[in-house]
């Protein structure tokens, strides 16, 4: 199996050579990173970036697969992407210079938009394997989504607080579609999904094959919550995929949008004013919870925010918190 550095390396190197000849210094013209195909993000940049064009014709948003959260920090840094969506606990890290970030350093350039929404860390086995907590991931082979995704972030920091690392797991970097099918056709045991609920992939999985999901709870998941602020409780309830009985506990992070410094305040103030004027149309383009407030928008954010956002939030009377302005 590749090191997980050489496989960081390769994702961020194919990231640059698909995203390098799209460059443009013009705000008319701007590249959206999301993540794969079948995950939240992408369906929310397709539906935003034909909302911004709506309200803004001269604004072009082309939106951009990715490998994810810590892909599309560094897509963004290096100005190779001008939107971007991330989880809060990727971002904190990238502008810490801490996590997967540590060997290469805070990254810079970029600045937040808005929180958008809780996303809540699946794991995902068939309703009849015989894995039924976390601790029965042990020797067996699991995806942890794509190299550079928040959801690989996360499979880590869960694995590690179980005692579970790579030496005693088979960890494979898939997306959501190809850990969807390597379920089905018993190449996978497992895959990990950090994603808002309803998930489409899992949905559409449910279609197909029964699947239930593993609990993230107890001492292991009171730690985690201990060590990582970003980290909050969440439960899926009961019915919000097929066959789902009973309600499932697990862990919360936030997702939010960002924007790449090189940006004109005007520009991220339209963007921030469309997203707010439309959250009841992007909420149909999505199956998660998308009730957007200010107040969520600007909470639990760890990074300083765009002066276009912020230009946004001081017309509507919002204050930022402290040292985010």
């Amino acid at each position: 199996m590749k090191s997980k550095k050489l496989i960081r390396l390769i994702a961020i190197l194919s990231g640059l050579v698909l995203l390098m000849c799209a460059c443009s210094s013009k705000d008319s013209s701007i590249r959206f990173g999301t993540a794969g195909i079948g995950g939240n993000y992408h369906s929310f940049a397709q539906a935003f970036a034909q909302t911004l064009h709506s309200d803004h014709e001269d604004m072009n948003v082309v939106v951009k697969v990715t490998e994810g959260s810590a892909a599309n920090l560094r897509l963004i840094s290096g100005d190779f992407i001008r939107l971007a969506l991330t989880q809060t606990d990727t971002a904190s890290d990238a502008w810490s210079g801490t996590g997967v970030f540590e060997e290469t350093g805070a990254l810079t350039g970029y600045s937040a938009v808005a929180g958008l929404y809780m996303e809540a860390c699946q794991i995902v086995v068939l309703a009849d394997s015989d894995i039924q907590n976390v601790n029965d991931l042990m020797n067996r082979t699991i995806s942890v989504g794509e190299a550079e995704s928040g959801t690989e972030q996360n499979a880590d920091q869960i694995l590690l607080a179980y005692g579970l690392n790579d030496k005693l797991t088979k960890q494979v970097n898939l997306s959501y579609t190809e850990a969807a099918k390597a379920l089905t056709e018993g190449e996978i045991d497992a895959m990990f999904c950090t994603a808002g609920v309803k998930t489409t992939v899992i949905s559409e999985l449910t279609s197909s094959h029964p699947v239930r999901l593993l609990p993230i709870e107890g001492k292991e998941a009171d730690a985690l919550l201990t060590t990582y602020d970003f980290y909050s409780s969440y439960i899926i309830p009961a019915g919000e995929y097929p066959g789902m009985e009973e309600d499932v506990r697990t862990l919360g992070v936030k997702s939010m949008l960002i924007a790449s410094d090189k940006l004109s305040e005007e520009t991220v103030k339209n963007i921030a004013e469309s997203l707010f004027n439309h959250s009841g149309d992007l909420q149909l383009a999505i199956p998660v919870d998308f009730e957007l407030t200010e107040d969520f928008a600007t909470s639990d954010i760890p990074i300083p925010f765009h002066k276009g956002a912020a230009a946004y939030y001081e017309s509507k009377g919002i204050s930022l918190p402290s040292g985010k302005e």
